[in-house]
């Protein structure tokens, strides 16, 4: 069999990478601390890299895209995305009692008036077989003594690319409660110096069963400058959540022209 040059090598150089790590691993211990902290930036920026790689080669990803595009959306559907929270895996994979703000991944962050807030979210992998999405989202909550709580996503770039107030944003998602609890949509469009809000209530939650939620934010109702497009994202916001836990297994978004007559 021939031998390649080029595979070899590049194989010689990872067998190579590989031993040094684990020659680091073994004698880190007793190293010093500036030694410690050159290494340890030095891995970091290794594991993110490394963490690319996994993320590319993930089969699950892969499907969860090739499901993106089979998906029978409306006629006219000019744009589709699901947010990495829910496609590829993050890290860190979750996070306790966050501060008002605090991020979940790029694009989800959490938002609250409690001062202390007993909240754990983690990002979790769908595995039942109705599932669309590689990875889904649980959040717990304890004792809570604020008056909102509310996860935001950051839509892309790309999804103002275009839009105007003709189009309809399409928003699907996967909820389930332990308890009962309502659910609210608010999408936001920041254009200039104003933001245009359109909410809606997205599900009344009751029991551990999944539920399929499609939400319709149709843009004839805002007042958006399509010139001066700057931002846009989607609230859901949780209304009493005192003692409960949620999981979101699926969260799309998509958007199309409206039908005209």
């Amino acid at each position: 069999m021939a031998i390649r040059p080029r595979k070899w090598l590049d194989r010689k150089l990872r067998e190579a990478a590989y031993r040094r790590w684990s020659h680091v691993a073994e004698i880190a211990a007793g190293l010093g601390t500036v030694r410690k902290r050159s290494l340890r930036e030095e891995a970091l920026v290794l594991r993110r890299k490394l963490d690319l790689v996994l993320i590319r080669t993930d089969r699950r990803i892969e499907l969860g895209r090739e499901a993106l595009s089979a998906l029978h959306l409306p006629i006219g559907t000019d744009w589709r995305w699901r947010p990495g929270l829910m496609s590829t895996p993050i890290r860190p994979t979750g996070i306790a009692s966050p501060e008002s703000g605090d991020r979940l991944g790029e694009e989800a962050a959490v938002w609250h008036d409690c001062r202390d807030s007993a909240l754990i979210l983690k990002q979790i992998s769908n595995l039942r077989e109705t599932d669309l999405a590689p990875f889904g989202l649980e959040m717990e909550v304890f004792a809570f003594s604020g008056s909102f709580l509310s996860l935001s996503i950051d839509l892309p770039k790309d999804a103002l690319s275009g839009l105007t107030r003709s189009h309809i944003l399409r928003l699907e998602t996967g909820l389930s409660a332990e308890r009962a609890m309502n659910v609210y949509a608010r999408l936001n469009v920041l254009s200039g110096p104003n933001t245009d809000q359109v909410t809606h209530h997205l599900a009344e939650l009751g029991t551990n069963s999944v539920g399929h939620q499609v939400t319709e934010f149709d843009l004839a109702y805002t007042e958006i400058n399509e010139k001066r497009l700057e931002k846009i994202w989607i609230d859901l916001i949780f209304e009493s959540p005192f003692m409960n836990a949620l999981q979101l297994r699926e969260l799309f978004v998509s958007r199309h022209l409206r039908a005209e007559f």
